[in-house]
């Protein structure tokens, strides 16, 4: 109930944005439904099906990433002071942050389910009914425990995601000098304990890239040995000769290295702009790039990594978008390409406006001190530039790195 008297008094943007999480969570619900009802009308395919049900998993992992991100920078659910004595702390307001996001994906499957059965025929009663029957398997009935088990999958692991994600942190104590028991017995007085050093943001920039150099060159290595058996290939959408596990394998890991080394790349971008003897737009783009890389750098490597599997996909198929062949995708293919791509250009953008709204009160001194607000602009134009300027060409290298196996 509180979550419901909370979003119903949160700001129009908060409640964009949840809305925004609902809408994906039906378009994974409706995508789960989809293979759910294949297998049913299918039950010799288990093949066929495990393919489909497997490559839903990227489309629900992109989704669960975005609700993440919307309840970190929902106002509603952050610790404030003066809520403990309601009851209200931190751990209640990250259970609170998981059952908001819970509502809101709940909503959206809900909504993929009545879709869906509209769409199947299942309904009746509007113009729609059965207009999908075909492409649905309409005509197989969908088993009702498999159908909740599939959309309640969805609210379960984004809200148990927020819960452990959002949840408080202790900082480790100093451990306790030793006691020498031939020791004075008037002992100075202890010293305060030191909060431990946080890790460098860049520590994961050279495990990141190890796991892309491992990455390829297993795709390499694989691409260039025997042919494997048949039997042991994985399907690919819209293809027949499938391709080989360990192709597969060196194309994830390649994307792997990516998302960890986002912050990495997005200090040292940071570190790049400072260098030298910068001017003052240089040097405040620079410094707010180091400063916001643990909060925009993995969503970024994210992007990234989306972004070379679209363009190693469109290597991929590029023979068969240009019409001398047949087509690879059909409509649901795209409607999980294009959740997944909105999903994490969506977790981007908000995690680019979380680390703007963190930096409000600095951005406030520095314009009680007389810095323009064309300066602030420009900072922001060149961290844009700087960041697209280095992650562009190595998402382009990867996915390029990545499709050449496949396309021999």
């Amino acid at each position: 109930m509180l979550s419901l008297r909370l979003a119903r008094g949160a700001h129009p943007l908060v409640l964009l944005r949840r809305l925004l999480v609902a809408a994906a969570a039906a378009g994974v619900g409706f995508l789960l439904l989809c293979t759910l009802g294949y297998a049913v009308a299918h039950p010799k395919a288990t093949g066929q099906s495990i393919v489909r049900l497997v490559w839903c998993a990227v489309p629900l992992a992109a989704v669960v990433q975005f609700a993440l991100a919307v309840a970190r920078t929902d106002p509603s659910t952050r610790p404030r002071a003066g809520l403990d004595a309601a009851g209200l702390g931190p751990v209640r307001m990250s259970l609170l942050a998981a059952a908001s996001t819970a509502i809101s994906c709940t909503l959206g499957s809900g909504v993929a389910l009545l879709v869906c059965l509209e769409l199947r025929g299942d309904l009746g009663g509007t113009p729609l009914s059965g207009s999908a029957e075909r492409l649905l398997d309409g005509q197989a009935h969908l088993p009702w425990g498999a159908t909740l088990t599939l959309l309640g999958l969805l609210p379960v692991l984004a809200s148990a995601t927020c819960a452990v994600a959002l949840r408080p942190r202790r900082e480790a104590a100093a451990p306790a000098p030793p006691v020498d028991p031939e020791a004075e017995t008037e002992a100075p007085a202890p010293k305060p304990a030191v909060p431990p050093t946080p890790k460098p943001v860049y520590t994961g920039l050279p495990w990141g890239i190890a796991i892309i150099s491992v990455g390829l060159a297993m795709e390499a290595y694989v691409g260039r040995g025997p042919a494997p058996d048949p039997d042991t290939l994985l399907s690919l959408p819209g293809r027949t000769d499938g391709a080989s596990p360990g192709v597969i394998g060196g194309w994830l890991l390649a994307s792997l290295g990516l998302v960890l080394a986002g912050p990495g790349l997005t200090h040292w971008c940071g570190v790049l702009l400072s260098a030298g003897r910068p001017g003052a737009v240089r040097l405040l783009a620079g410094r707010i790039l180091q400063d916001a890389a643990t909060r925009i750098g993995r969503p970024l490597g994210v992007l990234c990594a989306v972004a070379s599997g679209a363009l190693a996909a469109a290597e991929l198929y590029g023979a068969a978008w240009e019409g001398s062949g047949p087509r690879p995708f059909g409509p649901l293919t795209g409607l999980g390409a294009a959740l997944v791509m909105a999903c994490v250009t969506a977790t981007a953008i908000t995690a680019a406006l979380d680390s703007r709204q963190s930096r409000t009160g600095t951005t406030a001194a520095l314009q009680r001190l007389g810095l323009p607000a064309s300066m602030l602009r420009g900072a922001a134009v060149l961290r844009t530039c700087v960041l697209l300027a280095v992650l562009t060409p190595l998402t382009w290298a990867i996915a390029e790195l990545a499709a050449l196996p496949m396309t021999r």
